[in-house]
């Protein structure tokens, strides 16, 4: 590529800053200021280091970029418009924040070809792009071979003030500078300004020293607004610090170019307005119309194009000599780039009979994990510093990934939830194949909800592996037992939240955990142990709800249970049959996927007719009621728990064989 002139490169930049300025004042809505101030940092990012195709968004050695500020979103757009892909058009731009438009309010991966990462809450950008440093250095150490580099790409992130405010990345940092992840580049946008006003309100520490600490490369632009060379000399050296993340503070002013607002908190989120732009427009010597761009601009940027398929081209090349050397390696890379599954990858999930012991579901979860780990290598993932908890180590792998080790896929993510979360979101933004999950106790999603939330909104199939599900977990006491964590789970839109209540749920629930690459999944677990039920199937998990024990003719009664409470319901079923009645026990492992069903297939399984009907789950109630209706009851939690021996817990709170067959009494009179 032709060096850019000065003069060449300034309207560059100020495309990027107009292109701002004008769509947010189209839609009457938006954040300038950050465009604004990042124009040249994301100009020089993407004009002088940015690996990628805009013609294939999706080609695999492409580098990352996330904007983890995620709010300033038209600086993406706009580089993505100005770089040729088809994705953000000149009209995407003027429909920017519209109903049905392709440049929405924050960067979505699901909406725009090109957006790597769904970003707005601040600090899960840099968090994910944590998650991406690591796949990539995973999937790198797997491939690589000593002549030729397959998987060889930099991750890089802007941010600002609000991600290093949020304590995510301070979790997520930490760690990647724990793995000396050396692809991983973070460009600070260092503008003194939240919406609150200027940052020494509330934010005044040596953001610099903090990464030092964290174990960091660190450098400091102090002109970002202008000096150029200054950021291209930085981000070079940043990439030559093979041992290290490395983080550039480049001190801006946002809102740069506009003479009345910038460096204020007004132009952080609202549109400049007409007046302001016209003013903003002369300061800049910007003789343009709104969304005009000019083609000598244009032509620079869109030398993308060339050097985009130049790259690809020569990769392809490269994959091709592989597949000669390397035919077995390459064979396996390539099913995991399709996102197809090997052939007979569930085949030693466990299956079990009444007679076999009853164990935790936490315990059973770490079987199916043995069983799936030696067939399924692109499984990834690890614990929240609780794997002797959790059980979720893989039976036979040896070590971890670590700085020396990153072959491995074991993490130690250490007490760090929610980073954890954001960082498997990352390996699954990564789109290689790589099937991420991650542990910890169930009542600690609460720490992880809002990359938890993320995950569903933007389809990523990551597992969470959610242990010591109830007041079973007893001594710890209420601050431990999430009893209204499950409902609210199940409240999350494209998330499975699955409750297994034996080793045969929990192998059809990893299954089809592992086959929804497009859904994230909870599997909540219990601690204490639960027989395994004479007519359960993994199989039918995939059915959401299905009937467990039936009777003769149209039931009395019907129990729905869930986890360690399916047992008591199979109990009371049996006592009310020994006296005549007539009971259903619908085993109900997902309620996602029961509702998924044939309105046919959900009447025949739990009748319009019968309305006499108990839900038995160690949890808050709230969900239940659709399916007991009026004249059914529950078996929930009204309130938190406390600290005694679980079996008490479960005692003193009504989860009994005694209590289930009182209620049940009750309502058949």
């Amino acid at each position: 590529m032709v060096a850019a002139s000065a003069s060449l490169e300034n309207l560059c930049i100020n495309s990027i800053r107009m292109l701002a300025v004008d769509a947010i004042n189209k839609s009457k809505s938006g954040h300038p200021g950050l465009p604004m101030g990042c124009a040249p940092m994301g100009y020089t990012l993407w004009d002088k280091f940015l690996n990628h195709n805009p013609k294939n968004p999706k080609w695999f050695n492409r580098d990352r970029f996330v904007l983890s500020a995620g709010h300033g979103c038209m600086l993406v757009y706009a580089l993505l418009h100005l770089t040729g892909y088809d994705s953000v058009s000149i009209d995407d731009i003027k429909q920017f924040r519209q109903w049905g438009a392709k440049t929405p309010g924050h960067p979505e991966t699901f909406e725009t070809p090109g957006v790597e990462v769904t970003t707005g809450p601040l600090g899960a950008g840099i968090s994910n792009a944590v998650g991406l440093a690591i796949a990539e250095s995973h999937l790198a150490a797997k491939f690589n071979k000593k002549d030729i580099s397959l998987v060889d790409h930099f991750t890089y992130v802007i941010m600002g003030d609000g991600c290093n405010q949020e304590g995510i990345s301070s979790e997520a940092c930490s760690l990647a500078g724990h793995l000396k992840l050396g692809k991983l580049i973070a460009l600070y946008d260092d503008n003194h300004i939240t919406i609150d006003g200027k940052t020494d309100v509330s934010f005044t520490e040596d953001v610099l020293k903090r990464y030092e600490a964290y174990g960091w490369h660190i450098q400091h632009v102090p002109n970002g607004n202008t000096d150029v060379n200054a950021i291209e000399k930085a981000i070079q050296l940043a990439k030559e610090v093979t041992d290290k993340p490395s983080i550039i503070k480049i001190t801006t002013t946002i809102g740069y170019g506009s003479p009345n607002k910038s460096d204020t908190a007004g132009v952080h989120g609202a549109p400049l307005g007409e007046e302001e732009s016209a003013n903003t427009r002369q300061e800049l010597n910007w003789e343009y119309a709104p969304f005009e761009i000019p083609q000598e601009a244009y032509a620079h940027y869109r030398t993308a194009i060339n050097k985009g398929a130049k790259l690809e081209s020569d990769w392809n090349e490269k994959l091709n000599s592989y597949k000669s050397k390397y035919p077995n390696e390459a064979k396996e890379f390539e099913r995991m780039l399709r996102g197809e599954l090997p052939e007979n990858w569930d085949k030693d999930l466990p299956t079990y009979t009444s007679g076999d012991q009853g164990l935790a579901t936490r315990k059973h979860s770490q079987i199916c994990l043995g069983a799936l780990g030696p067939n399924l290598p692109e499984l990834i993932g690890g614990s929240a510093d609780l794997t002797h908890s959790n059980y979720t180590d893989i039976k036979g792998e040896t070590g971890s990934y670590q700085a020396d080790t990153p072959e491995k896929r074991y993490l130690h993510f250490g007490v760090r939830e929610h980073a954890m979360a954001a960082i498997l979101n990352g390996i699954a933004y990564h789109d290689s194949g790589l099937i991420p999950y991650g542990g910890t106790f169930l009542v600690f999603a609460d720490y992880m909800r809002g990359s938890m939330r993320l995950s569903a909104l933007s389809e990523l199939g990551v597992i969470y592996v959610l242990t010591h599900d109830s007041i079973g977990v007893g001594e710890d006491g209420p601050t431990h037992q999430p009893i209204e964590t499950i409902p609210s789970l199940r409240a999350i839109p494209n998330m499975l939240v699955f409750r297994p209540g034996d080793g045969n749920e929990t192998s059809g629930s990893y299954k089809l955990a592992v086959q929804n690459r497009k859904r994230p999944s909870a599997l909540c677990l219990s601690r204490q142990g639960m027989a395994n039920q004479a007519n359960s199937s993994s199989e039918k998990v995939a059915l959401g709800g299905y009937i467990l024990e039936d009777c003769k003719g149209t039931p009395d009664l019907i129990f729905i249970g869930t986890g360690s409470e399916l047992d008591l319901c199979v109990q009371a079923a049996n006592k009310l049959k020994a006296i005549g009645k007539k009971v259903r026990v619908v085993s109900m492992p997902c309620v996602e996927l029961f509702e998924e069903q044939s309105d046919a297939y959900k009447e025949e399984v739990l009748p319009s007719n019968v309305r006499k009907r108990i839900v038995v789950e160690a949890a808050a109630s709230f969900g239940w009621h659709k399916y007991i209706g009026l004249d059914g009851a529950s078996i929930t939690m009204n309130g938190f728990g406390a600290s005694a021996p679980g079996g008490k817990c479960m005692e003193e709170f009504g989860f009994t064989l005694e209590n289930v067959l009182q209620k049940a009494n009750g309502l058949l009179g």
